[in-house]
């Protein structure tokens, strides 16, 4: 039965109708249905990348090349390309929220906190189920000593998508310290 129903989510992604495919695709309402639903590990870890695959579809054959090549670029350690290019990708579609997501990504792995923070923001404007951002504001807020607002920020995480393994273990950590500091 398993099996079927990833055949039927995997079909739907492939031959569904498509006007844009990204945070506004109506696809997603169904797979985060199923993900509040499903007990099993591996259907949750196929839906969680069905729905990364539609946030990261920008549209446009050319803003897709555009992320694509921001991703590389700082998979690659090429801070200053990756800025670049994530940067021209929202001015091109600023209500793509996988080029504002990707680009937090970027400034926190550069320190930059405040911009992290705020590109994260303007992601969960555009979509507040964006699991992958509520993770990474937990992250920062850890970072900056912030245990309140981290838990809350990876509990957030975990209400959208209760197969974030990291976050569950966060959380618990987090839990933990704020009984010792008591």
């Amino acid at each position: 039965m398993k099996r079927l129903l990833i055949l039927v989510f995997a079909s739907v992604l492939a031959f569904a109708p498509v006007a844009i495919a990204r945070q506004d695709d109506s696809r997603l309402d169904e797979l985060f249905s199923r993900l509040q639903v499903t007990t099993d590990v591996q259907e949750a870890r196929l839906i969680e990348g069905l729905i990364w695959t539609l946030w990261f579809e920008s549209g446009s054959p050319d803003l897709d090349r555009l992320l694509e090549a921001g991703n590389d670029a700082m998979g690659a350690g090429r801070y200053d390309e990756a800025l670049a290019r994530f940067s021209r990708l929202i001015e091109r579609d600023p209500t793509f929220a996988e080029a504002w997501n990707r680009r937090a990504t970027l400034y926190y792995l550069m320190g930059n906190f405040d911009a992290s923070v705020r590109d994260i923001q303007e992601t969960l404007a555009r979509e507040p189920r964006h699991f992958g951002a509520l993770s990474g504001l937990g992250l920062i807020n850890s970072a900056l000593e912030r245990w309140d607002s981290a838990v809350k920020a990876y509990e957030e995480a975990l209400r959208v998508n209760p197969f974030l393994p990291g976050a569950k273990k966060n959380v618990e950590d987090l839990r933990k310290k704020l009984e010792q500091d008591i």
